[in-house]
């Protein structure tokens, strides 16, 4: 007999709640749930995918261990023994630094991942620490920490409500929202146009947001800080300033700006003055207005300065914390009490002196400090739901590095092109088979609710769960450590299960739910529309909002000097992209999802083609200081003259290998030709946009 099921899709950002029907012990069919007050019947095609991960015969159900003659079982209490015991001999021969840890987008995704990996973390006591986060959203995560005093307390823009949406960087029609929770946002902006919206997107690719919006401008990547501080700039010059009575530093903002006039943006830019003028005044006279920037503008040179301008646009313009404007939202589980509110350069990497955020070091130096011999070099490494290898900058060179290690542990339900190097794997249940409840997502999205899901299908009883497996090797790392106070305080929080510690979030949160609550709603709790919260949410000690930030506005001579130098060639700069069937550098072994038209190809623009002598379709050699892959390469009006695009993480392969060259047309990924050196100084974070780059045709074509 066929069951229907209540669940949401924790693939990407969007939380889309969705029906699932199983049949017989099978998924048959996946559709979207209309009782959903959040994502209101929307669902991509991710979440029809759902059913592949749970079906995939590659995907690994036990603990695996690396040996001469390939990969053996072994049993989860001797895997996590094992492991615990070959972290702590690395420490022990070479210092508590010698081991390194990457998180991966995924964790964020998982409840069980959420709730039970940082006492993990901790445990391990090092500071070699990295994530997904520095690869995109570190700047963004910056930015709000200096001026809310907390590093996530970022304000989403409350489309729902908005005359006037600004985007920069953003292709929420493929991604949903990220940063911003937004499920259906194609919906969303048609719904906004109808009662009078206005929606304008700065990007250097005529992106599917971009092609339906009222108004696309291309922009040169790198240069949009030039744009954001022109739009500032002629906001102030015009009087037309309307900050809330908690905002300070004005006055040097319109100091620090006045060279960057819309003229002078204009010359790097590549949009016009009139129109950085026309665009700053209908921003400031709207009658709400956001402006939202992401991906693009966070990874480049600029990205610290990007997310700062961003904020300071809505502030300026008294949007910020207004309905319609850029709000905060108000989670059930109030997440922001349970996270540190952020720090920056407590310590710095070993090799290169980049500095920390939260806790963790950029992820561009991984390698580096892999390879560089010398105190605190990383000798073992912890992956946890990532594949640094295709999703992090010159993947090559952290692939070759991985290779040099003692010892690799990977939580990861896949032999790919990082988890291959382990010497052991240990592989969590699929989505289906575990409870939800999305802690990251609700505090970014464009509407309060909440919603508890319990698991579609049973875990086999030789499976386990993300948490599960956190706890195990927690546990086992415990047993090094000396009785006391703070060990059995550990080793509570390990064994508390997630939906104990998700109810005694909500019970203590904002709207005094529980999880019991939540599992008799249909589809979840809708708990309104965005609402004001300043200055009395703030986390800054004066419960004030100051724009003049050092950190940010030193670095406003190197802007000057870099993008104003002159030296602007004719040479190519390269971007990348995403797709609404793609997420990141996973779900690519996905039939479902990859099929139809081919989207790894090396989007150029025809005159570009022309003038180098190559044509639509033939295969193509890139080349940056990190290296060359080979592509097919496709003709796109939708590219700025001068910029190519090239998807990011694309390469997942069954086998776990290096793709070959022969099939690299397939299997490339922009990661490959990033240059970690090339970086934003403030933040840390490589610039994966704006990449210099050559193309031509590929030897022995």
């Amino acid at each position: 007999m066929a069951t229907v099921r209540r669940t949401s899709c924790n693939l990407c950002e969007a939380i889309c709640g969705v029906l699932v029907t199983v049949e017989g012990g099978r998924v048959t069919d996946i559709r979207g749930d209309e009782a959903d007050p959040l994502s209101r019947g929307h669902i991509c095609p991710k979440a029809v995918a759902l059913r592949d991960l749970q079906e995939d015969r590659d995907r690994l159900t036990q603990p695996v261990r690396r040996t001469a003659t390939g990969w053996e079982e072994l049993g989860w209490d001797e895997a996590f023994s094992y492991v615990a015991a070959r972290l702590r001999a690395v420490q022990s021969a070479s210092g508590r630094n010698s081991i390194g840890v990457y998180l991966g987008n995924p964790n964020v995704h998982s409840v069980g991942a959420m709730t039970h990996m940082p006492t993990v973390v901790r445990l391990l006591k090092t500071r070699n620490r990295f994530s997904a986060t520095s690869v995109d959203q570190l700047p963004h995560m910056l930015a709000v920490h200096l001026l809310y005093g907390h590093q996530l307390m970022v304000p989403v823009a409350d489309i729902d409500r908005t005359s006037y949406l600004l985007m920069l960087g953003a292709n929420p029609l493929a991604s949903n929202g990220s940063m911003m929770t937004a499920p259906g946002f194609g919906r969303r902006l048609k719904e906004m146009q109808k009662r009078g919206g206005r929606v304008v997107v700065i990007d250097p690719r005529r992106t599917e947001t971009a092609a339906v919006a009222d108004e696309h401008h291309f922009v040169r990547p790198g240069t949009d800080a030039a744009f954001l501080l022109a739009l500032i700039h002629q906001i102030l010059a015009d009087g037309a300033a309307t900050p809330a009575e908690y905002v300070d530093g004005l006055s040097v903002v319109e100091s620090v700006t006045r060279e960057w006039t819309p003229e002078r943006a204009a010359a790097v830019t590549g949009i016009a003055a009139d129109d950085i003028r026309r665009i700053a005044r209908e921003f400031a006279a709207a009658e709400t207005a956001a402006c939202y920037g992401r991906l693009g503008v966070s990874t480049q040179q600029f990205g610290a300065l990007c997310q700062w301008a961003v904020q300071v646009l809505n502030i300026i313009t008294g949007n910020l914390d207004r309905p319609g404007g850029s709000m905060f939202p108000r989670p059930a589980v109030d997440t922001l009490r349970g996270i540190g509110r952020g720090h920056i350069g407590v310590w710095k990497s070993r090799v290169r002196s980049l500095p920390e955020f939260g806790g963790e070091l950029p992820a561009s130096v991984m390698a580096e400090e892999i390879l560089t011999p010398g105190d605190g070099q990383i000798r073992a490494m912890v992956t946890i739901a990532g594949n640094p290898v295709l999703s992090t900058p010159n993947g090559r060179r952290l692939d070759e590095a991985l290779e040099t290690l003692d010892f690799m542990v990977c939580v990861d339900p896949y032999i790919n092109e990082t988890t291959r190097h382990a010497d052991v794997i240990l592989p969590p249940t699929p989505p289906l088979e575990r409870d939800h409840y999305d802690l990251a997502f609700h505090a970014l999205a464009v509407r309060n609710t909440a919603r508890w899901n319990d698991a579609v299908l049973p875990r086999p009883s030789e499976s386990r769960h993300d948490w599960e497996i956190l706890r195990g090797l927690g546990l086992a790392l415990l047993r090094s450590t000396p009785p006391g106070r703070a060990k059995a305080l550990t080793s509570l929080r390990l064994r508390l299960s997630p939906r104990r510690i998700v109810d005694l979030g909500l019970r203590i949160g904002p709207y005094r739910l529980s999880v019991r609550t939540l599992r008799k709603s249909a589809g979840g709790v809708d708990l309104g529309p965005l609402q004001p919260a300043l200055p009395g949410a703030l986390y800054t000690k004066t419960k004030r909002i100051d724009l003049a930030q050092p950190m940010i506005l030193d670095d406003l001579p190197r802007a000057l000097s870099t993008l104003f130098s002159g030296d602007a060639d004719d040479g190519l700069l390269l971007i990348g992209r995403r797709h609404l069937r793609s997420n990141n550098s996973w779900m690519h072994n996905s039939a479902r999802l990859v099929k139809g038209k081919p989207r790894h190809q090396l989007l150029m623009n025809p005159d570009d083609l022309r003038s180098r002598d190559l044509t639509d379709g033939q295969l193509v050699k890139i080349t940056s200081a990190a290296g060359s892959i080979s592509v097919e390469v496709a003709s796109s009006n939708d590219m700025m003259p001068g910029v190519v695009s090239l998807p990011h993480g694309f390469g997942h392969n069954r086998s776990g290998a290096r793709l070959s060259v022969a099939n690299q047309v397939a299997g490339v990924s922009a990661n490959d030709i990033t240059d970690s050196a090339f970086t934003d100084p403030v933040a840390g974070t490589a610039a994966l946009n704006g990449v210099p780059v050559t193309v031509v045709a590929a030897p022995g074509v």
